[in-house]
């Protein structure tokens, strides 16, 4: 009974719409009616620009977090390491549900990668910082996020089924499944990039004027 009462709970912090919230507080629009749609953090770097992008992204991460980080509240989760890693699972599971079907956002919104790297920072925080490193680094080559989405998210599971080899089944699995709802939420965003028409996010525009001042020289 205490462990659903925490999943609700953990729902109800994913289905926090911040890029809604942000977009219709400080700019008088709802970011769902602009860019590709979305709810999330691609869209708001797309739409509003790097600074509430980077908002945006931050606190859709620390919702994963939070919502992860509840099984602190029922003390049998915290001596019991496999069970804790289980319900820690379902605690993050269920609030990146919430983020993609927010309750206070009539149930559209973003994609949920934000969010499931803060359930994978609060789970296994070493694997994170490396996802996040090559979220950043591929983010830097490119600036299409969805792009950076995709691959840390590969990455994820090649770190936990390869390079760290975890045991746990249900860990394994999760890890799998991660890498296949990334994908599967960012088909349109594969397509676009394939013929060379998604968006870029605007975070390095200073480095372009740069390069393309060098090459009217």
């Amino acid at each position: 009974m205490k462990e659903a009462l925490l999943i609700v709970i953990a729902y109800l912090i994913g289905s926090i719409p911040t890029a809604v919230w942000v977009s219709k507080a400080f700019f008088g629009i709802d970011i769902r009616d602009y860019g590709s749609g979305n709810a999330g953090a691609t869209n708001t770097f797309r739409v509003l620009g790097s600074r509430w992008g980077t908002f945006v992204m931050i606190i859709d991460m620390l919702k994963g977090v939070a919502a992860t980080s509840l099984y602190i509240l029922l003390p049998y989760y915290t001596h019991s390491e496999l069970e804790r890693t289980n319900f820690m699972v379902g605690l993050g599971l269920a609030a990146v549900v919430g983020h993609i079907f927010p309750i206070w956002a009539d149930f559209r919104g973003g994609k949920g990668v934000a969010t499931l790297f803060g359930m994978i920072l609060a789970i296994q925080p070493l694997v994170a910082v490396l996802c996040v490193g090559i979220f950043l680094v591929v983010l830097y080559l490119t600036r299409f996020v969805s792009l950076s989405s995709i691959l840390a998210s590969i990455a994820f599971a090649v770190f936990i089924l390869v390079i760290f080899n975890e045991k746990e089944p249900l860990y394994r699995a999760f890890a799998i499944a991660v890498a296949l709802l990334v994908v599967l939420t960012h088909q349109k965003n594969i397509t676009r990039l394939l013929r060379g028409s998604e968006s870029k996010v605007p975070i390095l525009k200073y480095r372009d004027r740069r390069k393309e001042r060098r090459r009217s020289k």
